[in-house]
C-alpha cells in the first residue's frame, strides 16, 4: 500500500487541478444592465482595443433614445488573470453627452460573467456658470441576457 501512495496522490492532484481551472470572463458578445440597457461589444483585438454598441434604456432628455457607439480598452497584462478591467467610451447618437465606464469583468460564485462599472457621464452646458450640474456619477452591473423562454 505504501508504494500506492504516491500513485494515488499522483492521481488525484491530476484530477483535482481541472476543477480548479478558472473561468475567464470575456467581454466581447451582448450584455444587459441592472436598468436594462443593452450593449454589444466586438471582438478584442491584440491590443485590448474593442468597439461596439450601447441601447440606453434610461435618459434625461427627451429626445428619442437612439443606438449610440462605443469604443474601449481592455487591459491585457497576465496579471489579471482572466477578470480584465476595462474603459469604453459612449458618443450619444441622440444627445449632446458623452460618457464613460470603468469596470472590471467578474466570473461569480455561480460561474456567471458580471461586467461591474462605475461611470461619469458630461452634459455640455452653455457657459460656466452652470458647470456645476454637468457630471453626473453612477454605477451599473451587466450580465449576460437571459434566454426568452
Amino acid at each position: 500500500m505504501v508504494q500506492a501512495t504516491p500513485l494515488l496522490l499522483v492521481l488525484f492532484l491530476a484530477l483535482g487541478a481541472q476543477g480548479l481551472a478558472v473561468k475567464k470572463c470575456s467581454l466581447t458578445g451582448r450584455w444587459v444592465n441592472d436598468l436594462g440597457s443593452k450593449m454589444n461589444i466586438s471582438p478584442v483585438n491584440k491590443n485590448g482595443g474593442f468597439t461596439g454598441s450601447y441601447h440606453t434604456a434610461v435618459t434625461a432628455t427627451s429626445n428619442e433614445i437612439k443606438e449610440s457607439p462605443l469604443q474601449g480598452s481592455m487591459q491585457r497584462s497576465p496579471n489579471q488573470k482572466g477578470q480584465p478591467t476595462f474603459g469604453f467610451t459612449v458618443n450619444w447618437s441622440f444627445s449632446d453627452s458623452i460618457t464613460v465606464f470603468t469596470g472590471q469583468c467578474f466570473v461569480d460564485d455561480n460561474g456567471e460573467e458580471v461586467l461591474k462599472t462605475m461611470w461619469l457621464l458630461r452634459s455640455h452646458e452653455e457657459n460656466i456658470k452652470n458647470d456645476w450640474k454637468a457630471t453626473r456619477v453612477g454605477f451599473n452591473v451587466f450580465t449576460r441576457p437571459q434566454p426568452p423562454e
